[in-house]
């Protein structure tokens, strides 16, 4: 699964570096040359909208989604476990279920034939993002439910102070490897 870990973050870059690079181009062809480019502002958008698909997988394998946890820290382990095994089971449901549901979309798209708005190439292409995203997701929810019964350590949600300690020590640590003091 490194590949997929790798292809994942490769595309995040990606998609994010284009992003900023048309965006860029867009605003100087606009400005500097009074030329617009027509394709721009939707092939932003799409762009975007793959980083959302594959962001979310990415923000559930790393730990990074924010969530309310208060109640869940008051149980016990067991009890915390159970719960957390229950909030996984959900969230592969609701990814499975809006899989499905994208699928049938996207195959109306292709059905259909329309064209994007401003760029020609058949709209069901880009929407492939819809189920593809979600099956993704799914497959990382999978992966901490496999944790969770295993016993191991896994999380749905990012432990905010926890990072910011986690932070705070490898600054002091850099510190003090260059000759400062913490």
């Amino acid at each position: 699964m490194r590949w997929l870990e790798r292809l994942e973050e490769g595309l995040i870059a990606l998609l994010m570096a284009a992003m900023t690079l048309l965006t860029f181009t867009q605003v100087v062809a606009r400005y500097v040359f009074g030329y617009s480019y027509s394709w721009a502002l939707e092939a932003t958008g799409v762009m975007f909208a793959w980083l959302i698909f594959i962001g979310m997988s990415y923000g559930v394998r790393v730990g990074a989604h924010i969530g309310v946890d208060v109640v869940v820290r008051k149980l016990g382990s067991r009890a915390a476990r159970a719960v957390a095994l229950l909030a996984t089971a959900l969230c592969i449901a609701y990814a499975l279920i809006v899989v499905w549901g994208a699928t049938q979309y996207v195959l109306k798209m292709h059905d259909v034939g329309i064209l994007m708005q401003d760029i020609p190439i058949a709209s069901w292409i880009p929407r492939i993002v819809l189920p593809l995203g979600f099956a993704l997701l799914a497959l990382r929810f999978g992966q901490i439910g496999l944790r969770l019964l295993r016993g191991e350590r896994a999380s749905l949600l990012g432990d905010e102070a926890e990072d910011a300690l986690r932070h705070r020590d490898l600054a002091a640590e850099e510190e003090a490897a260059r000759g400062g003091t913490p």
